[in-house]
């Protein structure tokens, strides 16, 4: 199944059914007066958070949803029915606004949350609402309201507690492969990966995170370059973003490129603790790992930094036991503390044996 981010409904709430003009007719009954009853309320449309969903796709096949109206008002003070509400489900991250005013309307982020989206018509009144003193024989009714209809603008976003940011062939979806049961497509040519992919992290009984990769960033991208602007939106939900570079493509120079590009599209990763993950570190000799620790340690004193490697394995787990120590305690981006100086000394002395 494609993976689809984006999709315009179109929604119409139901119709209020009309109120009934009746009167009373019984043998042996003089003047049995009105007995018009009420028109039914119109269904309102829900949409409803559901984490069986995952993508927006359905909606492309579907595009229009309406509710049923209510029915009519019958003799003998008999009220229509009213019209059944309808519950569309949607992935949990969707935003939904109004695609013709562009006014935001909801963000459905819990399972099971509902959003109302279009408000049914409502009732008509029968003639026996306008019977009075002075008129014992109204002729009087009021037709249903018509539903609210409009077109719906739906945006998912990626719900993950950590997400990969890099440059193409960080080996981000290598990464995500190994730490997961996720099957990301891994080749080694640039943008391999075209769709935001989510893996569960299990580390042990009841602890475990969600990870969210994205295509690679280039220099450029909050300007449309490359595949990465579509998506960097999906990074914005994430609760802390690990930074992969590749080690042999000019890593250091490569953060300011991907970090410059963060900053230019906009204040949503303000706030958001980036830490710094060198990759594929298995291909660096040990005085070069020195040197490369040596320089990050300096050109980025506020980042925290680990060393691993996807196809080793090295320094892997020590990652995401970090991550989730952090993730546990509701932390945010920490400076060069006792245990960023104690892993750097770890690699420090292991690379000068």
């Amino acid at each position: 199944m494609r993976f689809v981010d984006e999709a315009v409904i179109e929604v119409a709430a139901g119709h209020g059914g009309h109120g009934c003009l009746s009167f009373r007719r019984e043998k042996f009954v003089e003047r049995g007066g009105p007995d018009g009853g009420d028109g039914g309320n119109g269904g309102d449309i829900y949409l409803v958070a559901s984490e069986a969903l995952n993508t927006l796709v359905d909606f492309r096949y579907t595009p229009s949803y309406a509710a049923a109206s209510g029915e009519s008002g019958a003799g003998r003070q008999r009220t229509g029915a009213r019209g059944n509400d309808l519950r569309i489900p949607v992935p949990c991250g969707t935003r939904i606004s109004d695609e013709d005013t562009g006014e935001a309307i909801g963000d459905l982020t819990e399972n099971a949350s509902e959003l109302l989206v279009a408000t049914g018509g409502r009732r008509g009144l029968g003639n026996t609402r306008f019977k009075s003193s002075t008129n014992r024989a109204p002729r009087r009714t009021t037709r249903g309201k018509p539903g609210e209809a409009r077109r719906l603008h739906l945006e998912l976003r990626l719900m993950a507690d950590a997400g990969l940011l890099g440059a193409p062939n960080a080996g981000k979806s290598s990464f995500l492969a190994r730490i997961s049961d996720a099957t990301p497509k891994v080749a080694d040519y640039p943008f391999t990966t075209l769709e935001p992919c989510l893996g569960v992290v299990r580390l042990g009984h009841a602890q475990s995170f969600v990870v969210a990769d994205i295509p690679g960033l280039i220099e450029g991208s909050h300007k449309g370059a490359g595949l990465g602007l579509k998506f960097l939106r999906h990074l914005s939900r994430t609760r802390m973003l690990l930074h992969l570079v590749d080690v042999l493509e000019s890593p250091l120079a490569k953060v300011e490129t991907i970090e410059n590009e963060l900053v230019a599209y906009g204040d949503e990763f303000h706030d958001v603790p980036i830490w710094l993950v060198f990759n594929k570190i298995d291909l660096l000799a040990d005085a070069a790992r020195a040197e490369l620790a040596h320089r990050a340690s300096r050109a980025f004193p506020a980042r925290r930094q680990f060393f691993i490697s996807s196809a080793s394995g090295e320094g892997v787990s020590s990652l995401l036991f970090a991550v989730s120590e952090v993730l546990e305690s509701g932390e945010g981006n920490r400076s060069a503390d006792e245990e960023d100086a104690i892993a750097k000394a770890d690699l420090l002395k292991s690379t000068s044996r």
